[in-house]
Protein backbone atom coordinates (compact mmCIF):
# COMPACT_ATOMS: atom_id res chain seq x y z
CA UNK A 1 0.00 0.00 0.00
CA UNK A 2 0.94 3.37 -0.66
CA UNK A 3 -0.03 6.91 0.85
CA UNK A 4 2.03 10.00 -0.52
CA UNK A 5 3.52 12.43 1.67
CA UNK A 6 1.91 15.20 2.53
CA UNK A 7 2.98 19.08 1.82
CA UNK A 8 1.27 20.74 4.37
CA UNK A 9 -1.45 19.49 6.92
CA UNK A 10 -1.77 17.06 9.78
CA UNK A 11 -0.82 13.43 11.12
CA UNK A 12 -2.27 12.20 14.18
CA UNK A 13 0.12 9.85 15.06
CA UNK A 14 0.37 6.98 18.06
CA UNK A 15 -2.96 6.24 18.04
CA UNK A 16 -3.67 3.02 19.99
CA UNK A 17 -5.32 0.55 17.81
CA UNK A 18 -8.64 0.37 16.80
CA UNK A 19 -9.66 3.61 18.24
CA UNK A 20 -8.65 5.68 14.40
CA UNK A 21 -12.24 5.30 12.98
CA UNK A 22 -13.36 6.70 16.55
CA UNK A 23 -11.24 9.79 16.31
CA UNK A 24 -12.16 10.08 12.43
CA UNK A 25 -16.09 10.08 13.26
CA UNK A 26 -15.39 12.36 16.83
CA UNK A 27 -13.64 14.87 15.10
CA UNK A 28 -15.91 15.24 12.16
CA UNK A 29 -13.08 14.56 9.45
CA UNK A 30 -15.56 12.96 7.03
CA UNK A 31 -16.16 17.06 6.15
CA UNK A 32 -13.17 17.85 5.35
CA UNK A 33 -12.95 19.07 1.51
CA UNK A 34 -9.81 17.64 1.42
CA UNK A 35 -7.48 14.29 1.32
CA UNK A 36 -7.72 12.12 4.92
CA UNK A 37 -6.11 8.50 4.74
CA UNK A 38 -6.97 6.34 7.81
CA UNK A 39 -4.49 3.77 8.29
CA UNK A 40 -4.69 1.04 10.74
CA UNK A 41 -3.07 -1.60 12.49
CA UNK A 42 0.26 -0.29 11.14
CA UNK A 43 3.38 -2.08 12.54
CA UNK A 44 5.15 -0.14 15.73
CA UNK A 45 8.00 -0.61 17.31
CA UNK A 46 7.24 1.50 20.48
CA UNK A 47 3.43 0.06 20.46
CA UNK A 48 3.64 -3.02 18.58
CA UNK A 49 0.28 -2.25 16.14
CA UNK A 50 -1.01 1.47 15.88
CA UNK A 51 -3.16 3.53 14.17
CA UNK A 52 -2.47 6.98 12.05
CA UNK A 53 -4.74 9.50 10.06
CA UNK A 54 -3.10 11.81 7.67
CA UNK A 55 -4.96 15.44 7.05
CA UNK A 56 -4.01 16.54 3.28
CA UNK A 57 -4.66 20.32 5.26
CA UNK A 58 -3.62 22.46 7.55
CA UNK A 59 -6.29 22.58 10.23
CA UNK A 60 -7.31 23.19 13.77
CA UNK A 61 -7.76 19.39 15.25
CA UNK A 62 -9.38 19.47 18.70
CA UNK A 63 -6.89 18.70 21.24
CA UNK A 64 -9.91 17.88 23.90
CA UNK A 65 -11.13 14.90 21.85
CA UNK A 66 -7.90 13.40 21.29
CA UNK A 67 -6.47 13.91 24.76
CA UNK A 68 -10.49 12.51 25.89
CA UNK A 69 -10.49 9.35 23.43
CA UNK A 70 -6.80 8.23 23.47
CA UNK A 71 -4.09 10.36 25.70
CA UNK A 72 -0.77 10.17 24.04
CA UNK A 73 -1.82 10.82 20.48
CA UNK A 74 0.88 12.76 18.84
CA UNK A 75 -0.19 15.52 16.43
CA UNK A 76 2.74 16.01 13.42
CA UNK A 77 2.42 19.78 12.02
CA UNK A 78 3.63 19.54 7.99
CA UNK A 79 4.68 22.40 6.14
CA UNK A 80 6.53 22.22 2.99
CA UNK A 81 6.58 18.46 3.55
CA UNK A 82 8.78 18.85 6.32
CA UNK A 83 7.99 18.41 10.04
CA UNK A 84 7.68 21.35 11.52
CA UNK A 85 6.23 20.95 15.42
CA UNK A 86 5.21 17.47 17.50
CA UNK A 87 2.59 17.78 19.65
CA UNK A 88 2.31 14.78 22.50
CA UNK A 89 -1.48 15.06 23.51
CA UNK A 90 -2.30 14.86 27.22
CA UNK A 91 -5.70 14.25 28.96
CA UNK A 92 -7.32 17.58 29.50
CA UNK A 93 -8.36 19.03 32.92
CA UNK A 94 -11.69 19.90 31.20
CA UNK A 95 -13.88 18.69 28.21
CA UNK A 96 -16.23 21.08 27.40
CA UNK A 97 -18.84 20.22 24.78
CA UNK A 98 -17.33 16.95 23.85
CA UNK A 99 -19.04 14.52 25.72
CA UNK A 100 -23.07 14.78 27.13
CA UNK A 101 -24.00 13.74 30.53
CA UNK A 102 -26.16 10.84 30.78
CA UNK A 103 -28.05 11.66 34.02
CA UNK A 104 -31.29 12.73 33.25
CA UNK A 105 -31.70 14.39 36.23
CA UNK A 106 -28.72 17.01 35.48
CA UNK A 107 -29.26 20.84 34.98
CA UNK A 108 -28.05 19.62 31.16
CA UNK A 109 -30.81 17.81 30.14
CA UNK A 110 -33.79 20.80 31.09
CA UNK A 111 -31.16 23.75 30.63
CA UNK A 112 -30.38 23.27 27.04
CA UNK A 113 -28.14 26.40 26.52
CA UNK A 114 -25.64 25.08 29.45
CA UNK A 115 -22.19 23.72 27.86
CA UNK A 116 -21.71 20.19 28.93
CA UNK A 117 -18.74 20.37 31.08
CA UNK A 118 -16.03 17.43 32.82
CA UNK A 119 -13.17 17.51 34.67
CA UNK A 120 -10.98 14.94 35.23
CA UNK A 121 -11.51 13.53 38.67
CA UNK A 122 -9.26 10.77 38.62
CA UNK A 123 -5.91 11.67 36.19
CA UNK A 124 -4.47 7.68 37.06
CA UNK A 125 -7.49 6.13 35.85
CA UNK A 126 -8.60 8.91 33.47
CA UNK A 127 -11.88 9.23 34.93
CA UNK A 128 -14.56 12.57 34.02
CA UNK A 129 -16.95 13.30 35.96
CA UNK A 130 -19.60 16.02 35.18
CA UNK A 131 -18.91 19.51 36.77
CA UNK A 132 -22.91 20.14 37.52
CA UNK A 133 -24.04 16.58 39.20
CA UNK A 134 -20.86 14.63 39.45
CA UNK A 135 -22.35 11.47 36.80
CA UNK A 136 -19.01 9.80 35.79
CA UNK A 137 -18.23 9.76 31.35
CA UNK A 138 -17.40 6.00 31.70
CA UNK A 139 -17.80 5.22 27.80
CA UNK A 140 -14.52 6.32 25.90
CA UNK A 141 -16.56 6.66 22.81
CA UNK A 142 -19.31 8.92 23.73
CA UNK A 143 -21.10 10.67 21.00
CA UNK A 144 -20.35 14.69 21.23
CA UNK A 145 -21.96 16.79 22.99
CA UNK A 146 -24.17 18.03 20.14
CA UNK A 147 -24.78 14.91 19.05
CA UNK A 148 -27.82 13.25 21.39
Amino acid sequence: MYIDAIANGIVIDHITAGRGMRIYHLLQLDALDCSVAIIKNVVSRKMGRKDMIKIDAAIDVNTEILGYVDPGVTVDIIRGGELVEKKRIEPPARLTNVIFCKNPRCITSTEQELPHVFRLADPENKIYRCVYCETRADDRGAAPAGGR
